[in-house]
């Protein structure tokens, strides 16, 4: 009975198992100081780049001026979207990198509970890349993203859905093609960049590709973080069309990275990892 109980215990989903990961993940980041410089290197040079620009325009434009840190708003969000998918992916290819993934995947770890470890490593390594950001953006050109209240809380936790949706799509095609699909984790996101109308309104688009916009999820944010800067108001509707269709992007994530992982096992490629 007892042995049974055990059995049970270690087929079912472990919190224990599931902080040793982030545990892992954690002192990989602990001990590396280089690693935590380049989670807050680039979106520091990118919130410079596009405060100056912004606050050279403004001086150019009463539109722009009326919305004060539109692109430092879009640039903070658009980075928290970019680095919710990379910190997914990137913890991932530690595993690849150091050729630990067969080691972990024949062990008691659940697929589950590896993915629920890959999310919360992935909002650590978002909260040291861009709290930091955010606040510096305060002094130096006078925006407080913080400000926005309820508004960031639900872009936030939309534009992360996407990038985890998106993570685990580039997860699997990692387990199934091996490094040779490194590449995805760096590049695959900034497809959607022009797409999702980071930095200009929907309508901007030619028409015959504003259907596509609007079938992404971070457009709605993005639509919504304007009207917000321009008009003040926080549009409920844009915000349960993102969340509606991110529920699809998330689910369709988690089923390609389960069907590439079973494809995987299939093809015994598991141990072998390379190019």
């Amino acid at each position: 009975m007892r042995g049974a109980k055990t059995a049970m215990r270690r087929d079912g989903f472990s919190f224990t198992r599931v902080g040793a990961m982030v545990l892992r993940y954690w002192y990989l980041l602990a001990n590396s100081w280089p690693r935590v410089i380049e989670l807050v290197y680039w979106p520091t040079v990118n919130l410079l780049t596009w405060g100056f620009v912004q606050s050279y325009v403004a001086t150019k434009s009463s539109y722009f001026a009326g919305a004060a840190g539109l692109f430092v708003a879009a640039l903070l969000l658009w980075d928290t979207l970019l680095r919710s998918q990379q910190g997914l992916a990137f913890a991932f290819l530690e595993e690849m990198w150091s050729r630990n993934l067969g080691n972990l995947l024949m062990s008691p770890l659940r697929p589950m509970e590896f993915v629920v470890s890959l999310m919360a490593i992935s909002l650590i390594r978002l909260a040291i890349g861009m709290v930091p950001v955010s606040l510096i953006a305060i002094p130096v050109f006078g925006f407080n993203i913080w400000g926005l209240g309820l508004a960031l809380a639900a872009f936030f936790a939309n534009l992360v859905a996407t990038g985890w949706g998106l993570g685990f799509l580039i997860i699997g095609l990692l387990l199934r093609h091996g490094l040779g699909a490194e590449a995805l984790s760096w590049s695959l996101m900034f497809v959607l960049l022009p797409i999702t109308c980071v930095y200009y309104p929907v309508a901007t688009l030619p028409a015959w590709l504003q259907p596509l916009a609007w079938a992404l999820p971070p457009t709605h944010v993005f639509e919504g973080m304007r009207a917000v800067l321009f008009d003040h108001v926080f549009r409920v509707d844009l915000l349960f069309s993102a969340m509606a269709i991110n529920a699809v992007w998330l689910a369709g994530g988690l089923f390609a990275f389960h069907r590439l992982l079973a494809a995987a096992r299939r093809a015994g490629s598991l141990l072998q990892q390379g190019e």
